[in-house]
């Protein structure tokens, strides 16, 4: 074996792995302690002895009962994985002595092996806070620790075999076609910004006809389960210094797309859990905005070690607590409420409206108070008309308020007849009654309740997308905490797709929260997509743009390009032709066919099913299969994912004017693509990618 580095990391895992099978297998830790502790708390709590602490005891009996259920659900201690013990290498030089140190998600250090956690931060901050060559000097279980980090690589094995290294030296890929035999890779400089030679092309349809996607590099790596790549070996110092931010309050993150804002709020869920057994309960909860990032981040937890914490999506949380805590209210909702009912539902004046006339207004503390302030509010001109011009002057004319009344004095009044008994009558709630109902709820009688009557009282939440929530519903969720709980907020507002949403600013959104001076961390390495693609979707935004400077995007790639068609029937010829050649070449390559519409999607489908593209799919209500192929949706189902390869089409002026709207939701598309961005358009294209760049 000529390279050192592969020699090196293929001795060191020849050597873990015979120390591993002399180890005998960890034995189940016993349940009977922990039975016998519970049942004395429980005894003392019952005696009703008014000496005692009942608050301290009842803390300590909800620990015990978790730190029992999690040795239950675990079925035994942890065990450390034989087939895939570590995925990162250290090699530490402290005066003069050299030892290796691994990095994995379980702990053993016995006869010579030394893998630890992940989440052991004392040590692993050495791995995530310092480089190759590296001079460190931390604290370490108590005493200062000064030394030369001599290596660093992550790995990754598979059936307990080494299958790739990554290391400054380079990127070493065994070779499956010549057992024994590696490929080595120089890993590229990595490029922060600059913007050399065309990063959008124009071509009619016989020059494009040359153009495939696809590459022939062989770094790359494509993986069948498109949902979590080894991050957890990938993670910066910067965002490293985020996860281990521990304690009550709040940490906002902030970045562009692809810069991890999702990977650090979970990953910090995780190392507060490593400390804490009580974080990975159902009393932690991870709220996104769309089924699709649930169904994501649901697959993410349980390889970070989190299996109970709750992953909701907020729209389908929201409608369960409304069910739950009004069931007189008929349970069917409104599809084509108009844009403007919905703007005035969610902005912020008209969550100060409802809180000032529940204020004014006594009455008891039950159910039917609630949905009486409910419907008062929304029935009342001049409260709203004067909040409005207080809160949000400008923003809604008089005209806005009226029809805003007059629609709930019509869509009002089924509701009221299903109340009183009436059958058939057809009653109807928007979905942004959900929040404003519990809102109510929490201000006319205090916190929602989980099973029967115990308060509702979450320990952690993270919330991603921030931006697209409203701050009423921000405030609905934070009512759900519990004292000194910890609250993760990620977005970046460059995302900002929800139009209605009333979100406008971060610093609008902490006042209207009530969150004086929280200081916003913002993570500004893009590492998701090449510089090419981050270039042109910084470009895409324009003024919209929130720093003056690019995020830095470490990766080359591909030119980002556009192809111009008389009609849809070329394009998608066109499509056809080059997604055959590219699951020829690449089989397990995800694509992403993007559209304006669903009726575009529908088009683009049919016309690419008939074409034989193998295992095509129309993704409709999110339910992405996260899986090799090519996949068509509309650009606001992608928020949160990403592909290898993404196709914008149709990508016309009279689809995509030069509006705020829309060129954030280019925006969202374009950061969807890892590798390869393509664009197409039939007759004109939109004016915001016609001339972007000039060859």
């Amino acid at each position: 074996m000529s390279n050192p580095v592969i020699a090196e990391e293929l001795d060191l895992l020849a050597k873990v792995s015979s120390l591993l099978s002399e180890l005998p297998e960890a034995k189940t830790a016993s349940e009977a302690p922990i039975v016998r502790e519970l049942e004395r708390l429980r005894a003392v709590i019952l005696s009703g002895d008014e000496a005692k602490d009942i608050s301290a005891l009842s803390e300590q009996y909800h620990h015990q009962a978790a730190v029992l259920s999690q040795l239950r659900s675990a079925g035994g201690a942890d065990q450390i994985d034989r087939m895939n013990p570590y995925f990162a290498h250290l090699r530490l030089d402290e005066a003069g002595q050299q030892r290796d140190l691994c990095l994995g998600r379980t702990t053993c250090i016995e006869r010579g092996v030394r893998i630890v956690d992940w989440r052991d931060a004392p040590i692993s901050k050495i791995f995530y806070s310092y480089r190759q060559g590296d001079e460190y000097d931390e604290e370490i279980a108590g005493r200062e620790r000064i030394g030369l980090v001599v290596a660093r690589r992550t790995v990754r094995i598979e059936q307990g075999v080494l299958q790739r290294i990554q290391a400054p030296e380079g990127d070493f890929t065994a070779d499956t076609s010549r057992p024994g035999e590696w490929n080595c890779e120089s890993l590229p400089t990595p490029r922060l910004g600059g913007g050399e030679g065309i990063a959008l092309q124009a071509f009619d349809l016989g020059e494009g006809a040359s153009r495939r996607l696809g590459t022939d590099d062989e770094d790359r790596e494509l993986r069948v389960d498109k949902r979590l790549p080894e991050i957890t070996g990938l993670i910066d110092p910067e965002q490293f210094e985020l996860i281990t931010q521990g304690g009550p309050g709040f940490l906002v993150i902030r970045g562009a797309a692809g810069s991890g804002k999702t990977t650090v709020a979970l990953h910090r869920v995780a190392y507060l859990a490593f400390s804490d057994p009580l974080i990975d309960t159902p009393e932690t909860m991870v709220v996104v905005f769309s089924r699709a990032m649930r169904n994501f981040v649901c697959h993410v937890l349980p390889s970070l070690g989190l299996t109970r914490v709750q992953v909701v999506g907020y729209s389908d949380w929201a409608f369960e607590q409304r069910k739950r805590h009004f069931r007189q209210l008929p349970q069917a909702q409104r599809e084509d409420t108009p844009a403007t009912i919905q703007r005035i539902k969610l902005h912020p004046f008209l969550g100060v409206a409802l809180e000032e006339y529940i204020a004014r207004h006594p009455g008891e503390a039950r159910v039917e108070q609630v949905i009486d302030d409910w419907a008062s509010v929304l029935r009342e001109p001049r409260l709203l008309a004067e909040t409005a011009e207080r809160v949000a002057p400008g923003t809604f004319s008089a005209q806005d308020i009226a029809k805003f009344v007059d629609w709930h004095a019509v869509h009002l009044e089924p509701v009221f007849a299903e109340l009183m008994g009436e059958e058939g009558a057809g009653a109807e709630l928007d979905p942004e009654d959900d929040a404003l109902l519990l809102r109510a709820w929490q201000l006319r009688i205090g916190p929602l309740r989980a099973n029967g009557k115990k308060p509702l009282g979450l320990r952690h939440l993270v919330v991603d997308e921030v931006q697209d929530f409203s701050p009423l519903e921000i405030q609905l969720l934070l009512g759900c905490m519990q004292p000194d709980a910890a609250i993760t907020l990620a977005g970046d507002t460059q995302q900002h797709v929800v139009t209605h949403s009333g979100f406008t600013s971060w610093s609008e959104f902490f006042r209207v929260l009530g969150i004086p001076g929280t200081e916003i961390e913002t993570l500004r390495v893009a590492y998701r997509s090449s510089r090419q693609i981050v270039e042109f979707s910084a470009d895409l935004l324009g003024e919209l743009q929130e720093d003056e400077s690019l995020p830095e995007a470490p990766r080359e790639g591909p030119p980002v390009e556009l192809f111009r068609f008389a009609d849809r029937g070329a394009c998608v010829g066109f499509l056809a032709e080059a997604l055959h050649e590219l699951i020829r070449s690449e089989p397990l390559a995800s694509v992403a066919i993007l559209t304006p519409s669903r009726a575009v999607s529908a088009a683009y489908y049919e016309g690419l099913e008939r074409s034989d593209i193998p295992g095509i799919r129309w993704v409709q209500d999110q339910a992405f299969s996260f899986s090799a192929g090519v996949e068509v949706a509309e650009i606001e189902q992608v928020k949160g994912l990403e592909f290898d390869y993404v196709v914008l089409v149709d990508v016309d002026a009279s689809l995509y004017p030069d509006t705020a709207d829309a060129r954030r939701l280019l925006h969202v598309g374009a950061t969807r693509a890892i590798h390869q961005l393509w664009l197409t358009s039939l007759t004109t294209p939109s004016p915001m990618v016609e001339g972007v760049w000039h060859g």
